[in-house]
């Protein structure tokens, strides 16, 4: 049975929700990886996250891995690049693709607090050439070790936690509601009308 505190909080989490934000995954191979960066999503309030998955199967996300933040998460599924990142540029996002090799903008030199789609690519090969044909820029994170790159997930967790110190300073996260955010909160009261796992 729902209870006066959980209405509260679904209501408190979606107030907070940046629906202007979205994350793409590019045949992210680990489940593990994709797991661990829905649940940072989750925990930085991103809007969406797009599942594209061209040559790989759709991950088997991880309950305990990824919090449980799965049915709490916006999740669109693609088979396309064009039809990804038609998708997101329909919703207003500019797209930046996470890129190690070539020119590419460093992410503490962008403007997070604008519409934007971050894509993280595959653990070997990067984001996926028609991505990196379609997106509106790339970024990377500069590096000062001997690796080349962070992990996936991690580097999730880098380029989010920027973009949450930017839009927190520009008080992006102000509490804020919309008819999306009640259509999503009416589904959350059904669904855990009935019960369900913790948050």
């Amino acid at each position: 049975m729902l209870t006066g505190e959980r209405r509260r909080r679904f209501r408190s989490v979606l107030e907070r929700r940046q629906q202007d934000v979205e994350v793409v995954l590019d045949n992210i191979h680990d489940s593990h990886n994709a797991s661990a960066i829905l649940r940072t999503c989750d925990g930085f309030g991103i809007g969406a996250v797009n599942l594209l998955y061209t040559d790989h199967p759709f991950p088997q996300i991880s309950k305990g891995v990824s919090g449980y933040t799965r049915k709490w998460t916006i999740i669109h599924h693609f088979t396309e690049a064009a039809a990804c990142i038609n998708a997101v540029h329909q919703r207003g996002c500019q797209i930046y693709a996470t890129h190690l090799d070539g020119p590419a903008r460093s992410y503490l030199d962008v403007d997070w607090t604008r519409p934007v789609a971050l894509v993280f690519g595959n653990e070997h090969r990067g984001c996926s050439a028609p991505i990196l044909d379609l997106a509106d820029e790339r970024i990377r994170i500069p590096m000062q070790g001997m690796a080349q790159s962070f992990n996936v997930s991690v580097a999730a967790g880098i380029i989010l936690a920027e973009l949450h110190r930017q839009r927190m300073e520009r008080g992006r996260y102000a509490p804020s509601w919309s008819d999306e955010k009640e259509q999503i909160y009416q589904a959350w009261l059904r669904r855990d009308g009935g019960g369900c796992e913790e948050a």
